[in-house]
């Protein structure tokens, strides 16, 4: 008698609840408020660093803590919402996020502000593995595309109108509405979830054997990475102890999750179900797609802000016609797409739109203004859409939907990492390309160029030949040059994205073909054949 395989993680079955319209309200409005408070967080944190005079070394710090603290807990929510349901998990932590919330702005001590915030980011590493868990768990197979559109609406929408919502709070409401936000959204979640979720036994079974190592290493490998990613592009990288430290030390715990994970007797997120062709290029692609995007999003606000000189509610216009409205429509038609058609067409138009808008952001002038940016952030917007969602669809189609709590650790830790990552990574690559640019423009320039002596004479004829005139003449020519390298290092991430999303249509060539099954465009229309049961002989 052969012994029996060993499970690589808790099983799944969609089932439709009595109020599946609650549970699809209660996803979607978790799942925005991860993407708003991180968006809306980073936008905002000058006037939070204002607020409470932070340094900004320590304004840097608040962000890490901010952050750091999801991905510690991020991986093991699907697991736990699994073994305790989605009330027990979801309800109470909702209830306390608002709480923390509405009391941050109050808080005026330096080490009670980074513990609250420290708290809140563990909490807001839970909403959104549990709202893959509410598709998974309470909607009907049918309506599991749908739930997963909302998942993915989320990237778009946030990154873009978290931007609208911290112009209107710097400008009419006040800086502690970037907190404030919440008190008001989360209850609005624990209030649907008390009424439309199904009330769920505790399973003692997986409990008993729960795999706590694998959970804790898993955990804390990937926060320490990712502080040390955080951090790396301010404190130089590998010239600092404490980034080689946490970079090193992660990764030594995570090659100790791997190995836990194939000898433990019931592993919890066991490598096997993501060991596939597949399944790795489909992550590898969530990096392209993430590099991509993040390079139109740190290039388009950071030139408008910083060479431009515009506050977030003057930008806002752009991201609400670019962005925010028509985001709506690109997820509506994905959808009708991914319903008709191989998920990776819908991935490699995602990313050949994203492509050609950063191929457009590459030729940015200083003339340029916000409306100048229209054509890029709308292609960007699709490219979101369809390639980001696409892409999620294809990774739980060939993942096997009923193991997606194993499969929810690592998209998890691939989400957050990858977007960690990519922002660390081009903002050395944006300082770097800017010192560069900087030493080439400066490097004509000398106590006896021709050229810098006419420029000065011109600006002296509008500041004064006076000592005053001659260093604000020179300040002006400083400026220039400063804000022309980073103009041109702007359009290096723009090109530095165009890369990615070419990248990232060379690997949707490698993808194999989607396996049969609820997320697969033939489902409905073709349903699956049986297998012919064996003949049972006397």
């Amino acid at each position: 008698m052969s012994a029996a395989p060993r499970a690589f993680g808790p099983l799944t079955s969609g089932t439709t609840t009595s109020r599946p319209l609650l549970i699809v309200a209660a996803l979607l409005l978790a799942s925005f408020v991860v993407g708003f408070d991180t968006r809306v967080f980073a936008v905002g944190l000058p006037d939070i660093r204002g607020a409470y005079s932070l340094g900004f070394d320590e304004a840097s710090w608040l962000s890490t803590v901010a952050n750091a603290p999801q991905i510690l807990i991020s991986s093991a929510v699907a697991w736990l919402a699994t073994v305790f349901g989605v009330r027990r998990v979801m309800i109470p932590t909702t209830l306390v996020y608002a709480g923390i919330s509405l009391m941050i702005p109050m808080v005026h001590d330096g080490g009670a502000l980074f513990a609250l915030h420290a708290a809140r980011a563990l909490l807001l590493g839970v909403f959104i593995p549990a709202t893959i868990m509410v598709i998974f768990r309470n909607l009907d197979m049918k309506y599991w595309l749908i739930g997963l559109s909302i998942y993915a609406l989320r990237v778009p929408l946030s990154q873009n109108l978290g931007f609208v919502l911290v112009g209107i709070y710097d400008d009419y409401l006040g800086w502690q509405w970037v907190y404030w936000q919440d008190v008001i959204v989360t209850p609005i979640i624990a209030l649907l979830l008390v009424i439309g979720a199904p009330r769920e036994e505790i399973n003692i079974g997986l409990l008993e054997g729960a795999d706590w190592g694998g959970m804790m290493l898993l955990g804390c490998s990937m926060t320490m990475i990712y502080v040390g990613l955080d951090q790396g592009n301010r404190l130089d990288w590998f010239n600092s102890g404490i980034v080689t430290s946490l970079l090193a030390g992660g990764t030594i715990l995570f090659i100790g999750f791997l190995i836990n994970e194939s000898v433990v007797t019931n592993p919890w997120a066991h490598a096997s179900v993501i060991l596939s062709r597949n399944i790795g290029i489909g992550y590898a692609i969530i990096i392209a797609f993430t590099f991509s995007s993040s390079g139109a999003s740190i290039s388009i606000p950071g030139f408008l802000q910083t060479v431009v000189g515009l506050r977030p509610i003057a930008i806002s216009e752009l991201y609400i016609f670019g962005a925010v409205i028509p985001v709506f429509l690109f997820i509506a038609f994905a959808i009708f797409l991914l319903r008709r058609v191989d998920a990776r067409l819908c991935i490699m138009m995602g990313l050949a739109a994203m492509a050609f808008g950063s191929l457009w952001g590459s030729n940015l002038t200083k003339e340029w203004a916000p409306f100048n940016f229209l054509p890029v952030v709308l292609l960007h917007t699709a490219g979101q859409s369809f390639a980001f969602f696409a892409t999620v669809v294809y990774l739980i189609a060939n993942s096997d939907p009923k193991r997606s709590t194993a499969v929810s650790a690592y998209i998890q830790v691939v989400r957050l990492g990858s977007v960690e990552l990519a922002q660390s990574l081009l903002n050395t690559w944006l300082r770097q390309r800017e010192q560069y640019h900087s030493n080439i423009l400066t490097g004509p320039i000398s106590p006896s160029s021709d050229s810098l002596h006419d420029a000065l004479a011109k600006l002296e004829t509008l500041f004064g030949t006076g000592h005053h005139g001659s260093l604000k003449a020179l300040s002006t020519v400083a400026t220039a040059v400063h804000a022309q390298a980073s103009i041109l290092a702007y359009a290096d991430v723009f090109i530095l994205s165009f890369c990615f999303a070419i990248a990232g249509i060379a690997l949707v060539i490698c993808m194999g073909a989607m396996p049969f099954g609820p997320l697969h465009p033939d489902f409905r229309r073709k349903p699956p054949v049986a297998e012919p049961q064996p003949a049972i002989t006397g």
